[in-house]
């Protein structure tokens, strides 16, 4: 099951971004576990008693919040839970220090839904989201995913990862997301995420017809 942290002190913001998080779930009737903290003293108590977070969101301003220093915290206590900031802020600057200091990703709160569930995808595929057009640097997708983890300019685009392939062996296995989150130790919104990528990079759109194309052609 997995487990969402969502860090912000308006609760119509929270309540959004927690629709959307459920939303990457409804399709497969995955269930979710939501934690919300309104200030950083919350949230920090919250990370120090749930270390098996899959996502920490995060808003930078917020009740007892000193700059970046509780994302840094979070860094340090959690290094393996991707934490995304989701904030008000237009400042290239301020995107610049977020990811400098180990944000996975970097949304606008005025960005819309879809756009939101796409950057967590990006995350949750090994990728880190960045809006470009905050970085000063025109782009005529807008809002295109940018500097994964594995190098790829673009997780839903090109040759599929080495995970990708470990994931759609498994698939062509038969196994569930459940049984392939045990077997490679990540969670399984985390493997939703790569079979998600996967779909899209080989131009398909059901796990059926990605096993097919796997396994007469290759990768």
């Amino acid at each position: 099951m997995p487990k969402v942290l969502i860090a912000d002190d308006h609760p119509l913001f929270r309540e959004a971004i927690r629709d959307v998080v459920e939303g990457m779930f409804g399709e497969d009737g995955g269930e979710l576990t939501c934690f919300e903290a309104t200030g950083v003293d919350e949230l920090l108590a919250l990370a120090k008693g749930h270390d098996d977070l899959d996502l920490i969101l995060l808003d930078l301003f917020m009740p007892g919040a000193h700059g970046l220093s509780h994302l840094m915290m979070l860094r340090s206590r959690m290094p393996q839970t991707p934490v995304v900031v989701i904030s008000s802020l237009n400042d290239a600057e301020t995107v610049r220090q977020a990811i400098a200091c180990g944000a996975a990703g970097f949304i606008p709160k005025s960005s819309p839904k879809d756009l939101i569930a796409t950057a967590l995808q990006v995350v949750f595929a090994g990728g880190i989201y960045l809006p470009r057009e905050l970085l000063g640097e025109p782009d005529p997708a807008k809002e295109r995913p940018a500097d994964t983890r594995g190098g790829a300019d673009d997780p839903f685009s090109g040759p599929l990862t080495p995970r990708q392939v470990e994931v759609l062996n498994l698939v062509a296995e038969g196994k569930s997301n459940k049984r392939i989150a045990y077997e490679l130790s990540i969670s399984e919104m985390t493997v939703k995420a790569h079979v998600t990528a996967i779909l899209r990079k080989l131009g398909v759109v059901s796990r059926a017809q990605a096993i097919v194309k796997f396994q007469r052609h290759g990768v």
